[in-house]
């Protein structure tokens, strides 16, 4: 019994294996904005990378970080889910657009 279920497992793996290399890159990208009067706007990103072929888990950290209660005490703050580079979903906490009107000095 053992032997046939190897037989249906391994051509699994290998499958998988084959194909994990075509399979999107996600990442999460929160950026937090700072503003004081006379001085310029500055934009604070930070990034997490998952492995290629991890949606859900992707999908369910940028879920935490949007309902995070420390997210929304750093306001104006936007968090972005990318797949292959490409925006798929965007939150914004605060003024977000308000503050894309001036010039932003982004650091990290």
């Amino acid at each position: 019994m053992k032997n046939i279920l190897k037989k249906f497992i391994l051509p699994k793996q290998i499958l998988k294996s084959a194909i994990k290399p075509f399979l999107p890159t996600y990442e999460v990208v929160c950026t937090n904005y700072q503003l004081i009067p006379g001085m310029p706007v500055n934009g604070n990103t930070s990034k997490h990378q998952f492995e290629k072929g991890a949606a859900k888990e992707a999908r369910t950290f940028y879920v935490k970080v949007v309902n995070s209660d420390m997210t929304k005490t750093m306001a104006p703050v936007e968090v972005h889910l990318k797949r292959r580079g490409k925006i798929i979903d965007k939150a914004q906490i605060g003024p977000v657009d308000d503050l894309k009107k001036y010039k932003i000095y982004y650091k990290g």
